[in-house]
């Protein structure tokens, strides 16, 4: 089993990773670790409360295969915060694949994993003027660009990020991964049935309901 872990924010887009974190967890049944700067609840931009599992402090991040850091619409918290941009330093040149979506990879640029690399990023481009840490030289305008153990893309390509990374850990999604048209199923193709063992288990799980 490979280790995973998702960094939380002020603000962070849980949209831009689900796609991911979902193929993770029920396709592939993979545990994720959600670790943040301190033990407190934070709101994604979409309005949910979610708790960390860790904190940074608490956490090492070469313990982990792949760390995957969502966007944010104001990275600046996140950006700012001491703590995260050391976890995030402490694997600067490590083998960890690190997944930045949207404006995430200004955290990378900041903590250094992105020296030398090539990247891509949703962020506004004077961010990338204003501070220093970041090499425009190496910023490439796609929506996925995959260099070393670095995978980022554009908040508008979460399934594609999902794809590239999924692929990168040897997951097998297919050609189309989530892209299929309610339109190309037949009736019976949509017509689902546990398989016998499953079923059984769902009456018995029953009775602790119906009594």
């Amino acid at each position: 089993m490979k280790k995973y872990a998702v960094m939380l924010y002020p603000g962070f887009s849980l949209q831009e990773i689900t796609c991911l974190t979902s193929a993770l967890t029920v396709w592939f049944g993979e545990t994720i670790d959600f670790i943040a700067a301190e033990n407190r609840e934070y709101r994604s931009e979409e309005g949910l409360r979610v708790l960390p599992a860790k904190t940074a402090a608490e956490a090492r991040v070469t313990d982990y295969d792949c760390v995957i850091l969502p966007g944010t619409v104001n990275p600046l918290p996140a950006l700012f915060d001491e703590r995260l941009i050391e976890f995030l330093r402490a694997g600067a040149g490590s083998d960890v694949v690190f997944a930045a979506i949207s404006s995430a990879p200004i955290l990378l640029s900041r903590a250094g994993v992105l020296d030398g690399k090539k990247f891509t990023a949703g962020f506004f481009m004077q961010m990338a003027e204003m501070f220093p840490f970041v090499e425009k030289e190496n910023f490439i305008h796609r929506g996925i660009v995959e260099d070393g153990n670095v995978i980022t893309g554009i908040g508008m390509f979460f399934r594609e990020f999902a794809q590239s990374v999924l692929t990168r850990f040897g997951y097998d999604v297919g050609e189309r991964f989530m892209r299929d048209s309610p339109e190309e199923f037949t009736e019976e193709e949509l017509t689902f049935y546990w398989p016998e063992e499953d079923y059984r288990e769902f009456l018995e799980e029953l009775k602790g309901y119906c009594g």
